[in-house]
Formats: C-alpha cells, sequence, structure tokens
C-alpha cells in the first residue's frame, strides 16, 4: 500500500490544491502555501487514503469480495446493504445525507458547503464507524455480522469515491481502480464514467441520526469526566450516570451498549434529576458588574446564591440572559456576566454540555484495578507485537514474568488477554531468548515480556 500511495503522491499534489480551491468561500482570499496544502493532505487525503487501506488490508487477508447480484456498470456500489447494526444503518444514512447536500451544492455550483459535508462524513465514518466496528472486522470468524460490515463500508468507499471524483480525480480513480475494476471486469473503465450517486432517501433516519449524534455527545462527555480526574480509558469503571434535558430521554439499548464500552463502564443509567450528580455555585463576574451596579453588587452576589442555580445554569446554555431582583428592582444579567462552579456529588465526576449531564462513578474496587492492569498489559503486547515486526494476522506465543497483582491480573484475565493479542499461548515464565522481550514498569510493578510468532 505504501508502494501505491507513494505512486499516486505527485497526482495527489493536484487534487490537495483542487480540494484546497474548492473548500474555500469565493468571497475570501485564498492565502496558499506549503503549510495550507500539507494541513490539506494531513487532514482530508490521507484519512481518505488509510480508511481505504484499512478495508482493502483485511477484504485482502479475509478473501473477501462484493457480491455480484446487484452489480451494475454505472453504479458499481450497488443496492444499498441491509444491515440489523445500528452503525451500518447510521453511516448508510450519513452517506445518503451528504450525497443529497453535495448534489444540492453542485447544482447551485457551491462547492463551500459540499466540501463542509464531505468532512464532516469523513470524520465520522473514520473516527466513530471504523473506530467503533474494528473488531467486526478483526474477529476470526466469518459470520453475517463480518460480512455485512463488509458489505457496508465497500458500499460507503465506492460511492464515496463517486462523489468526490469531480474534486479530486486521481485519488478517487486509484481507490476506484483497485475497489471497482480489479473485482468487476465489467465495470466502466473509469470512476469519471460512472453515473452520478442517487439518494437513498428511505436510508435517512432522523430518529436513529439524532440518537446516535446524542450517543456521542454522552461519550465526549463521559471522557471529558474522567479526564479531570485523571482516569484513564483503560481503567474500567462501574457506571455512568446520565441526565438529559429537553424530553429527550434516554438512548436505544444498542446504543448504550457502545456508550458503556467507550467510556469502559460496566453500566449506564439515566437519571430524571440533575441535583443528583451534581450542584451548580453562582457568582457575580466582579470585572464585569463591580463597575457597572457599584454598591448593588454585594446584594447582587447573595441574590444569586439564593437563586435556583440549576434553572440559571439552563437559562444560560441557552444563550438566554438572567433577571434578578435587587433592592426591589430587576437587574438583568448576561451569560457572561455569571461565573458558575460545578460542584459533583460524592465519589463521581462529572461534565456538563448542552442539556447533558454525564458523570462516572470514581470508586475503583480491587476486581476493576486488576481487569485495569490486564487491559493495560494488552496495550503493551500489541506495541510489542509492531514494533517486533509481526503481522496484523500473525497468531503468537507470549511470555509473561511478574509478581505480586500484575501476576494476578494475568492469572484473571489470562483468555481475554489471549484473545486481544492473538496469543495462543499465555506462558507464566521468563520469554526465551529467541523471543522479542522487554521489561516494562506499570504503576511501580515490573513484568517482563516477551512475543514470539508461531
Amino acid at each position: 500500500n505504501s508502494i501505491e500511495f507513494n505512486e499516486a503522491a505527485g497526482r495527489m499534489g493536484v487534487d490537495v490544491m483542487r480540494w484546497l480551491y474548492c473548500a474555500h468561500k469565493p468571497e475570501n482570499n485564498l492565502p496558499f502555501g506549503y503549510q495550507r496544502a500539507d494541513e490539506t493532505r494531513r487532514q482530508f487525503l490521507i484519512p481518505l487514503w488509510n480508511m481505504y487501506h484499512f478495508f482493502t488490508t483485511y477484504a485482502n487477508l479475509d478473501g473477501w469480495e462484493p457480491s455480484q447480484a446487484a452489480f451494475h456498470p454505472a453504479r458499481p456500489e450497488g443496492l444499498t446493504p441491509a444491515s440489523d447494526n445500528p452503525l451500518d444503518t447510521w453511516i448508510l444514512a450519513r452517506l445518503n445525507q451528504v450525497t443529497a447536500r453535495c448534489t444540492e451544492g453542485l447544482a447551485l455550483s457551491d462547492t463551500h458547503s459540499a466540501t463542509l459535508a464531505v468532512d464532516a462524513f469523513l470524520d465520522d465514518l473514520s473516527n466513530w464507524y471504523i473506530r467503533r466496528s474494528r473488531r467486526r472486522f478483526w474477529k476470526g470468524t466469518h459470520d453475517l455480522d463480518k460480512h455485512t460490515a463488509y458489505a457496508t463500508l465497500y458500499h460507503v468507499l465506492v460511492k464515496l469515491c463517486k462523489l468526490l471524483a469531480p474534486f479530486t480525480p486521481f485519488v478517487t480513480e486509484t481507490m476506484y481502480q483497485n475497489l471497482v475494476r480489479a473485482v468487476q471486469p465489467s465495470a466502466y473503465t473509469s470512476v469519471h464514467h460512472c453515473d452520478w450517486p442517487d439518494t437513498d432517501l428511505d436510508t435517512i433516519q432522523p430518529t436513529l441520526l439524532d440518537q446516535m449524534a446524542l450517543t456521542r455527545q454522552i461519550t465526549s462527555l463521559g471522557l471529558g469526566a474522567r479526564s479531570t480526574v485523571g482516569l484513564k480509558v483503560r481503567q474500567p469503571l462501574a457506571q455512568a450516570l446520565v441526565h438529559v434535558r429537553e424530553g429527550q430521554g434516554a438512548i436505544a439499548e444498542s446504543l448504550q451498549t457502545i456508550v458503556t464500552d467507550e467510556l469502559n463502564v460496566k453500566t449506564i443509567q439515566f437519571v430524571e434529576a440533575e441535583e443528583v450528580l451534581l450542584r451548580y455555585e453562582l457568582l457575580p463576574n466582579s470585572k464585569l458588574l463591580g463597575p457597572r451596579l457599584g454598591g448593588q453588587f454585594p446584594r447582587l452576589r447573595a441574590a444569586l446564591a439564593a437563586a435556583n442555580a440549576a434553572a440559571i445554569v439552563h437559562q444560560m446554555q441557552a444563550g438566554l440572559s438572567i433577571t434578578l431582583p435587587v433592592d426591589g428592582e430587576e437587574v438583568t444579567l448576561a451569560p457572561e456576566e455569571i461565573l458558575v462552579r460545578t460542584h459533583p456529588a460524592s465519589g463521581l465526576a462529572v461534565a456538563s454540555e448542552k442539556g447533558v449531564t454525564v458523570a462516572v462513578d470514581t470508586v475503583i474496587t480491587e476486581a476493576l484495578r486488576t481487569e485495569g492492569l490486564a487491559r493495560e498489559l494488552v496495550r503493551r503486547i500489541q506495541v510489542m507485537r509492531k514494533d517486533a515486526g509481526f503481522n496484523i494476522e500473525d497468531r503468537i506465543t507470549t511470555y509473561s514474568l511478574a509478581e505480586g497483582e500484575l501476576a494476578q491480573a494475568v492469572l484473571t484475565w489470562r483468555d481475554y488477554i489471549q484473545a486481544e493479542t492473538l496469543s495462543l499461548a499465555l506462558l507464566a515464565e521468563a520469554p526465551p531468548v529467541e523471543s522479542f522481550s522487554e521489561t516494562h514498569t506499570i504503576e511501580g510493578m515490573v513484568i517482563t515480556l516477551g512475543v514470539k510468532r508461531q
């Protein structure tokens, strides 16, 4: 793939310039130079290529090829795949949503809005769909779920090639030749000969799109809450508690599973009262209000302390001004004139934004700590696999020499460690000389690890 990428590098320079011109507002000047071009290459073309490379790597390993049943030369992506997996149905909904926006934008010669839609979609595809679906491609069994994952990603990439062809003709042509022509000899000889992609309106499910957006917001806030107290994501936690305002309610059970996995918590619970999770404290912004209110300032502080803090914070988050009675008259405050302090409930770390509050339980039991050590060991072994030059499909023997809690983590989570690292055996002994070995210190404890290809 690196050879293929390098061969396309010269042509990619043209694609970079085309995308730069298409992605800026025509009424503004376009500062051009190496830095801007390299930024476009890193943020747009390389992520696109990496997604294509991810698919082709695993499809080649598994010998997967697209179905010939629904093939048509002008529409090589075929019919929209059917799937019960919410990630598949969501990314297909997003694909057709962006197809509609690109079609509308280009019909109006508005390339800027079209590129904005594509950029957002590429982020969704890379940082959510593919990242969340990796295990479906990794697993050794060739079941229906794995086939559906391949079919969905293939459909998305081929249709995306057709969407991007007017913007980046050379990269999309390279991808098309490998994705389509190599497996469909009767396909049109070029992506530029294919029909412009249709929008499959039946796939665009507003409820699913809203629910997935809420799922991602909950995940982001939960990760933010963990970071405020320095809890690594590899450390499992007991639960996450979620409060959602404005009547959105809980997300579907299948999406809750995504949240628990992303946040590495055992359970997720939706609560009706935000007060269970945190308490707000309101203070006047003295730099802004001191000069304006003068002698009224201390009484305003008292009025804020006596007010319904949660209700005021909700108004502020909506961008609304706040009116409070002070000395028998009403004082109107802008959101920036009030400072908000958040006090999480005992044992919780909390983050809140745009009507959603997420708290994670920070109490780590002995069992949770042991599982966290096992996850850290998996990460170290996976890095060692890469450093040793193993292929992603190679099966290995892993050696572990440790004492105390690390030895207990290996013993308790042996099956998990083996499955995650493709280890056919996990031996509690010193690594042999022919293995690739390293000594690691984890939370002050020393362990010697070795990996050997089978």
